[in-house]
């Protein structure tokens, strides 16, 4: 088992997932000096500081940067925990983004000459409400142009696995058409990261990626649910994405993560 999942999103982006390897990453899920101590390795891993946001499954996405870099809002949150409540970043300078999961749909975005990269954390509710299309929409108001935007829909729970109530189905169905879904074992369920690629579609995306990783029966990831059912161990994954001119894969940093 390795500590990190490496995804291609173009030469100068450092992009991937990290796994249960790497530690758990949430400071409110577990030992919080523990994943104090994960993310400062992952940091170290990827050549770059780290905005992580704090999540409310929502579908605000806010612009972060470090003081100075050009164009950036002057209220515009930099590196560290906690910078901002939002569900996506999106940033065009030096600052890396991170997001938690642990079977919602961690999303990775980076324009085509790696100018804007973009990191989203979608659940069922960021899903209905737009988080998706809205993260894109910060990244061409940012610069980037929309066609040429690399996505990577990255490790979360299945169509086959996410249960849910008719009702709920239907809602989210009705705002996403294509989410709805069947479970394994032919009950209402949600297929997130198949109506998260349908947005990005919608979007005006061309070059999008699924890796079709279910983290319920892959145990390489944390899992809400196959902690839950299957005595795994609690915590939260993270989907990272960074510009990092010169370099284009974590080869060298794998190691230094778990």
């Amino acid at each position: 088992m390795t500590a990190w999942v490496e995804v291609d999103l173009g030469p100068g982006v450092r992009a991937g997932f990290t796994t249960v390897e790497a530690g758990n990453l949430s400071l409110s899920v577990g030992d919080r000096d523990a994943a104090t101590d994960a993310r400062a390795r992952l940091v170290r891993a990827v050549g770059a500081p780290l905005a992580w946001p704090v999540q409310v499954h929502g579908a605000v996405v806010r612009r972060v940067g470090r003081a100075g870099e050009p164009g950036l809002p002057a209220d515009a949150p930099g590196a560290g925990d906690a910078v901002a409540e939002a569900d996506a970043l999106v940033s065009c300078g030096t600052l890396g983004l991170a997001v938690l999961v642990a079977d919602c749909v961690p999303v990775l975005l980076a324009a085509s000459d790696g100018s804007v990269v973009g990191a989203v954390h979608a659940g069922r509710r960021g899903v209905a409400s737009g988080v998706v299309p809205a993260a894109v929409d910060a990244m061409a108001d940012a610069g980037a142009e929309r066609r040429g935007i690399r996505a990577v829909v990255g490790p979360a729970v299945c169509g086959r696995c996410y249960e849910v109530p008719a009702e709920m189905a239907a809602e989210v169905e009705a705002l996403v058409p294509g989410s709805r879904s069947t479970t394994g074992w032919g009950t209402d369920a949600l297929d997130l990261p198949r109506a998260v690629g349908l947005q990005l579609r919608d979007a005006g995306l061309t070059d999008i990626a699924d890796l079709g990783i279910c983290t319920v029966t892959d145990p390489r990831f944390f899992s809400h649910r196959g902690h839950r059912s299957a005595g795994r161990a609690a915590g939260r994954s993270a989907g990272v994405v960074a510009r990092v001119p010169g370099v284009s894969t974590l080869a060298d940093g794998t190691a230094g993560l778990a």
